[in-house]
């Protein structure tokens, strides 16, 4: 383990073996830094719900209660903080249903959309992260202008809601996920406006067109404080314009109230062995070797099977042609890492549909991890005790070996390996 939260830390760098000086052994540490990083991606999601109006005095309070019980010399008992983090993920469950509330009530009933990918002729802007009250405050400072918007990465699924989508500015959707954004900021010719993680320290070459929204600062950075985009705007009057080049067309929307409009359907579907299985494939995206399992995995799902997608670990997985099924679309885009309670919504709509538990419907979760909000919906799924769970490319550095012996022995927990098309092969034969 490594702590050096207090004063005794051993020869005053950190205490690096176990036990610590005060007691606390490497298992302890382990599930104080899982409840510390839930926590982080809880409050992440909980900032964007008080930013449209939502908001629950008992969240706030078990995030200081939580807080509290990772202080030194608070807790050493291993089952009460197994607890706590069982507690978070169901907090988090709520916080995300505020979230969706709050974008539904904000921006509109989502619905299926067409989004164009590319740019098109003329100024434009390019919006980053995870806030979609950011970009609806952007878009309404534009409007009347011929200043066109374009949501990259995690902003995609901006799209789903009518007030954003028919926006006249909002001209469509560039770039991928976050890892790759140097490369596409600095093809782009405009100002890019990160409203949230995930962004990173920019390059000389469009460090003067980038800007970053309250807690989201890079050095050397425009930080924008307040709801005032003028100085983003003038910066697209000063940059070269953007050229006509689209790329594609992709449709986004399957937000979980779509899904569940047609739950009768899936349902007699799966009945009448229609669907052989429904696979959750996504999650975080990122840079590091092995994320190729899980587009060779979503690929080799069976033509009969539907794949829900959600978080940047779409982009992992969306360029394969899957084609449709039912007269729907074989892959479901769900939308933004928040969304994750979307899945769940379906999930327990299904199993309340066919009087089963979770676990025994035809589901496969096949999630990849980056960060903190990952972890959060990540103890989300083991508050309710969804088993079989596959996670990876890499295991998460800061669970000890024992604990997670313990999730693997109390959930089932996989990781990712060196044989997805087997892996998913599997998933369905066990069904």
């Amino acid at each position: 383990m490594n702590c050096n939260q207090c004063e005794q830390t051993f020869r005053q760098t950190a205490c690096v073996t176990s036990p610590g000086t005060c007691g606390k052994d490497e298992d302890m540490q382990s599930l104080q830094e899982l409840l510390l990083y839930g926590l982080k991606g809880m409050a992440a999601y909980a900032h964007h719900a008080r930013r449209l109006g939502q908001s629950d005095p008992e969240v706030s309070a078990f995030m200081e209660e939580a807080l509290f019980a990772t202080m030194t010399n608070v807790n050493f008992d291993m089952d009460s903080l197994l607890e706590l983090c069982l507690r978070c993920g169901q907090m988090n469950l709520k916080v995300m249903e505020m979230l969706d509330h709050g974008h539904v009530e904000t921006f509109g009933q989502p619905a299926p959309a067409t989004v164009k990918e590319g740019t098109q002729a003329g100024p434009g802007i390019l919006v980053t992260g995870h806030d979609l009250l950011d970009l609806w405050d952007l878009l309404k400072q534009v409007e009347g202008t011929d200043i066109k918007v374009y949501t990259h990465g995690e902003m995609l699924p901006a799209h789903m809601y009518p007030k954003l989508h028919n926006h006249p500015n909002l001209a469509g959707h560039y770039g991928g996920a976050w890892q790759v954004q140097k490369r596409e900021f600095d093809q782009f010719p405009g100002p890019t406006l990160a409203t949230t993680n995930c962004v990173l320290i920019p390059p000389a070459s469009y460090r003067d067109r980038l800007f970053t929204t309250r807690a989201t600062a890079v050095p050397q950075g425009q930080r924008i404080a307040n709801e005032d985009f003028s100085a983003v705007i003038e910066a697209a009057r000063r940059c070269e314009p953007c050229v006509e080049q689209p790329k594609t067309e992709s449709t986004v929307g399957f937000h979980h109230s779509v899904l569940l409009s047609h739950a009768d359907t899936l349902v007699e579907a799966v009945k009448a062995g229609k669907i052989s299985r429904f696979f959750v494939i996504g999650g975080c995206d990122g840079a590091a070797k092995g994320r190729n399992y899980f587009s060779d995995y979503a690929a080799a799902t069976p033509d009969d099977s539907f794949i829900l997608t959600l978080g940047c670990g779409k982009y992992r997985i969306r360029d394969h042609e899957y084609g449709e099924h039912l007269g729907f679309p074989r892959l479901l885009d769900m939308g933004q890492c928040n969304d994750a309670y979307g899945a769940i919504r379906v999930a327990l709509a299904l199993a309340e549909a066919f009087e089963c538990q979770v676990n025994e419907l035809p589901l496969s979760l096949v999630i990849s991890w980056f960060e903190q909000k990952a972890v959060a919906v990540f103890l989300t799924l083991l508050s309710l005790n969804v088993k079989g769970i596959t996670l990876g490319p890499n295991p998460p550095a800061f669970v000890s070996p024992n604990v997670f012996a313990l999730l693997q022995e109390r959930y089932d927990l996989k990781l990712t390996g060196g044989d997805p098309q087997g892996d998913a092969a599997r998933a369905v034969a066990t069904a």
